[in-house]
């Protein structure tokens, strides 16, 4: 009960807290481009986009590679290596977002902007139709970096998920399929997925959770322009990162309920992403059963 009253008490502060911006703009603050803090102007819609373009991007670099260390350590690698880098994992997943945010702006950035993105300039960028999407200064910063950092930041959490997903699966049956002649990809494909769907599937929505959410780490490296823009290379906000660069700076009560408002659309889509995975999920039983 008290967590279903903590609940509710959260969302009707963030409904309350966006009725001003909600009455003086309706339904435009979620279509519009426009954020101009001086005029009282606001528009949601860079944000709401470029928050689901870094968590999607995040979770396609993300998951297969936590998919993969996953079964290296469960089915491939001997006890002497899967242990060391099992604990390695689980010490990536307590590190602080704030330092990723800190090694991404002051390492990887400049890396990135001077090796890759030069090279996406020269080569990408002058395609045809792909090209706008890789079009940008080599400044290091950006939509994509903020998705490779987060990236990053979500496989810890969805690889160690996985790891202990996947070790519960019954000896007897890998065993049963070896006998029968299975490859490993295939015990793993036919058996180990199967048997572990649920939890695999609740493994990635951890990490687009996370991905979503994530405010300090993408600040760091996104680059904070509220527009938007066909280049995934440029910069851009999310919304907490919009929320944690603005909200001790707002000065008048229009911008602090646009930013609460900001506040309830990421609350809403977080709400969207579980109940698409438990529809899922369910689906997914139904398959099995049937």
């Amino acid at each position: 009960m008290f967590v279903l009253v903590l609940l509710v008490a959260i969302l009707a502060f963030l409904v309350v807290g966006s009725i001003p911006v909600l009455k003086n703009q309706g339904l435009g603050f979620f279509i519009s481009a426009e954020w101009n803090p001086v005029t009282d102007v606001y528009g949601a819609l860079p944000a709401i986009i470029q928050t689901l373009i870094t968590a999607v991007i995040a979770l396609l670099i993300g998951v297969p590679v936590s998919f993969g260390i996953a079964i290296f350590l469960t089915e491939l690698a001997p006890a002497w290596i899967a242990r060391p880098v099992g604990v390695a994992i689980e010490m990536l997943a307590a590190i602080p977002s704030i330092i990723y945010g800190m090694w991404g702006l002051f390492v990887f950035a400049p890396t990135f902007g001077t090796v890759i993105q030069r090279w996406v300039m020269a080569n990408l960028a002058p395609l045809p139709v792909i090209g706008p999407l890789f079009a940008s200064p080599p400044m290091g910063i950006g939509i994509f970096t903020a998705s490779i950092i987060l990236a990053i930041m979500i496989v810890p959490f969805i690889t160690a998920m996985m790891r202990d997903v996947f070790t519960t699966v019954p000896a007897v049956l890998k065993e049963s399929a070896y006998g029968l002649g299975c490859t490993r990809w295939e015990v793993v494909y036919r058996i180990v997925l199967p048997y572990c769907r649920a939890g695999t599937v609740g493994a990635v929505m951890l990490g687009l959770g996370r991905a979503l959410g994530e405010t300090m780490a993408v600040t760091f490296v996104i680059g904070n322009s509220h527009r938007l823009t066909a280049s995934i290379m440029g910069p851009g906000a999310t919304i907490s990162s919009s929320i944690a660069n603005e909200f001790v700076e707002a000065d008048s009560k229009l911008h602090t309920s646009a930013l609460v408002t900001l506040g309830l659309t990421l609350f809403v889509i977080t709400f969207i992403v579980l109940a698409v995975a438990r529809l899922f999920l369910l689906r997914l039983k139904k398959q099995a059963g049937h």
